[in-house]
C-alpha cells in the first residue's frame, strides 16, 4: 500500500506519523491487517508485531518462530 500526505518534522517516530495520519485506523477500518517493526509495539492489538522476551523469561518456541518470521516480512 503506498500513501502520500503532507511532511511532518524529520524527528516525528513513524508510530506518531501513523496516528496523526489516521492510518492505522483507516487500516483496521478497511480490514487491512497491519504487520510493523518493534517500533509499533505500544500500538495496540490493532498492529502485528514481534515479541518481547518477558522479564526474566523466555519466549517460546512457537513465539521465537513466529517473531523471526515478522521481522523477515517487515525487513526482508
Amino acid at each position: 500500500m503506498a500513501r502520500s500526505s503532507s511532511a511532518l518534522p524529520g524527528r516525528t517516530h513513524d508510530l506518531t506519523a501513523a496516528r496523526i495520519h489516521k492510518i492505522l485506523h483507516i487500516c483496521t477500518r478497511q480490514g487491512v491487517p497491519i504487520l510493523a517493526d518493534m517500533a509499533f509495539i505500544s500500538a495496540g492489538d490493532r498492529v502485528t508485531t514481534a515479541k518481547r522476551h518477558p522479564p526474566g523469561g523466555e519466549l517460546t518456541l512457537t513465539e521465537r518462530t513466529e517473531s523471526r518470521a515478522l521481522s523477515w516480512t517487515v525487513h526482508p
